[in-house]
């Protein structure tokens, strides 16, 4: 079987279910620790920094250092900065988005920004909607941390990030730009991250909808592990096919 220079590891469905570790998740993060390869966690949440993730991963006995954290803040972050300079944006979302956009040196305002950037926001009001919307129509191009509709919570589906962009779009008149995954764009920016290129790559994952799919647009090998959101059947009836596929992740430790 092939060697994989370098994995892209999701978190939620793949190493933990909200507070609840995934069995054998963590032998196979040692596994690739004892081995030298490296990795970063990849996740849609944009609402979180990189320290509170890695040391949340910490908490649950995961090795995490910060900067093998790779958000959709930060990838959002990372295609602002290589548009022409200087930018300006008008951010919806929570403190995560708005640390990586500020740390990245892109200026954050609601008066004539070049793009309106939304990511999930618990706080969400008819008067960011109007600032946004009236940004848009003014040229500011909408760009969307991700795309999910809905987020899984022990409650139930909450509205997810891309809810706020859909909803903001049909408003103004336009279509998102999205940046997460199933997109390759923040799998592009994880590649130079990680400096390898897409054949050297696995990526592992519990959604075929997300994770999987990003891998492929993004020309990478995949994994689908079956201990989060994609059943066996699911992925059997499905039109995208995994590289791989394991019941659990201990068993692809080799």
């Amino acid at each position: 079987m092939k060697r994989y220079k370098g994995y892209f590891i999701d978190l939620d469905g793949t190493l933990f279910r909200g507070d609840e570790v995934i069995p054998g998740a963590p032998e196979f993060v040692a596994w690739l620790n004892k081995i030298q390869i490296p990795y970063l966690y990849l996740t849609n949440n944009s609402t979180r920094s990189p320290e509170w993730v890695a040391a949340k991963l910490q908490r649950m006995g995961y090795p995490a250092r910060t900067d093998q954290v790779f958000t959709t803040a930060l990838a959002t972050a990372c295609y602002l900065q290589e548009k022409e300079a200087p930018m300006s944006v008008y951010v919806v979302g929570e403190e995560g988005l708005f640390q990586a956009i500020s740390d990245a040196g892109i200026a954050i305002t609601d008066q004539n920004p070049d793009a309106v950037v939304v990511g999930l926001d618990r706080s969400f009001t008819y008067e960011k909607m109007k600032k946004a919307c009236l940004a848009i129509r003014a040229g500011a191009k909408l760009i969307g941390t991700n795309a999910d509709l809905a987020l899984p919570t022990e409650e139930g589906l909450w509205p997810g990030s891309g809810s706020l962009s859909v909803a903001i779009a049909a408003a103004a008149g336009t279509e998102p730009f999205f940046i997460g995954k199933p997109e390759p764009v923040m799998m592009h920016y994880a590649l130079k991250k990680i400096g390898l290129t897409p054949d050297e790559v696995l990526v592992v994952g519990d959604n075929l909808q997300t994770d999987i799919l990003a891998g492929i647009r993004g020309g990478m090998d995949t994994l689908l592990v079956y201990t989060g959101v994609t059943t066996p059947q699911m992925a059997k009836s499905s039109d995208i096919k995994s590289t791989h596929a394991v019941y659990n992740l201990s068993s692809w430790i080799k």
